[in-house]
């Protein structure tokens, strides 16, 4: 409980932190309530009420917030809904990225030598290929949907986590703490993921965040590129593919989804960078 507490009062100093953690925490409850936020269905489409203008631009009386797109689709409601589809997309990445890149990290740093040496050259051939260019590879072959694009963003984020393990573990691996376990008799199994593994928390919770905010950009990226989620799915980035011939006439309907792009990301990387000061002791004393 004590160390919640100074957790959380070391946390609160960092105010762009704070903000973009309440950001999230707003961004998590409209996903899961978005049935009860949402005034309409994203997808019912009604074109009598086509291109209608955010309501604080309408000459008259408008029941559509943010506007409606070029299916008479209420804006807001869409946006709202696509905020389920970043976070399960963010969700499902860093799951993929992180389980496959922990194990290969920890394997690497532990046994060393051959098996140190062909798991990095593993991970230097991926890091070779420019990540966007090897998602849409990976896209390509498995088709265009939502799902091909989480699973070419988990697995275009291997790398990352395999070197951030790799480095954290070798970093423990011959502390007191692990000889003293070794030589009581604890198996390779438990001396990886019960002693060592939990000391190398910190880096693996902070890029896991930032992880989080790439992979709704990622996400986005291929979904306007036609190689994400596929319509009438609310994606944002598909939503932008979308609005693009009405950049002119109904700007908004690029402006909003590209807004809340730019907000998830921006407050996922606060939220980490916040982390980052509470969790990196080096940085804790300055």
């Amino acid at each position: 409980m004590e160390n919640l507490l100074e957790f959380i009062k070391q946390y609160k100093k960092n105010r762009a932190a704070v903000v973009g953690f309440i950001v999230v925490v707003l961004l998590l409850l409209t996903a899961i309530f978005a049935p009860i936020v949402a005034p309409y269905s994203p997808n019912i489409q009604n074109l009598a009420d086509r291109l209608i203008p955010p309501m604080w631009d309408a000459k008259g009386v408008s029941s559509h917030i943010l506007g409606t797109d070029d299916f008479g689709r209420d804006l807001f409601s869409r946006i709202i809904f696509g905020s389920r589809i970043s976070l399960m997309v963010g969700a499902i990445s860093v799951g993929v990225s992180l389980s496959f890149g922990l194990i290969m990290g920890i394997v690497a740093a532990y046994f060393g030598g051959k098996t140190d040496l062909f798991i990095m050259r593993i991970v230097d051939i991926m890091l070779s290929i420019p990540a966007i260019l090897l998602a849409i590879v990976i896209v390509s072959i498995l088709g265009p949907s939502l799902f091909s694009a989480m699973t070419a963003i988990g697995i275009v984020g291997i790398p990352t986590y395999a070197r951030i393990v790799r480095s954290s573990v070798l970093a423990e691996r011959e502390k007191e703490y692990v000889i003293a376990s070794r030589i009581n008799g604890s198996s390779n199994f438990r001396l990886m993921f019960v002693v060592i593994l939990p000391n190398c928390a910190s880096p693996i919770i902070v890029q896991a965040t930032m992880g989080f905010a790439s992979a709704v950009l990622e996400a986005a990226g291929l979904s306007f590129l036609g190689l994400g989620a596929q319509p009438p799915t609310p994606e944002w980035g598909a939503m932008l593919s979308d609005s693009l011939q009405f950049i002119t006439t109904a700007p908004w309907m690029i402006f909003y989804p590209g807004l809340a792009i730019f907000l998830t990301v921006l407050s996922f990387n606060l939220m980490g960078d916040g982390l980052m000061d509470v969790l990196d002791p080096k940085l804790k004393d300055k």
